[in-house]
């Protein structure tokens, strides 16, 4: 019991890690590309990259299902 706990923890650590890696490019992309580009855009946190990466997969997701 004990190690199917951990491994849930682990995949569950290494889902958030993964997530907050992969929102760095939203991120850089934000700070570099509106930044110069429009007025009032202020430079975002890592933290609220993660943020609006996960709000833009859970509005953007695809619920399409194809059945025979």
């Amino acid at each position: 019991m004990t190690k199917i706990l951990l491994g849930a923890v682990g995949l569950i650590a290494l889902g958030v890690g993964l997530s907050l890696l992969l929102s760095w490019p939203v991120m850089w992309l934000w700070n570099e590309s509106l930044i110069g580009a429009v007025d009032g855009v202020h430079p975002i946190t890592w933290f609220q990259a993660w943020g609006i990466s996960a709000l833009c997969g859970i509005l953007f997701q695809s619920n399409i299902s194809i059945s025979k």
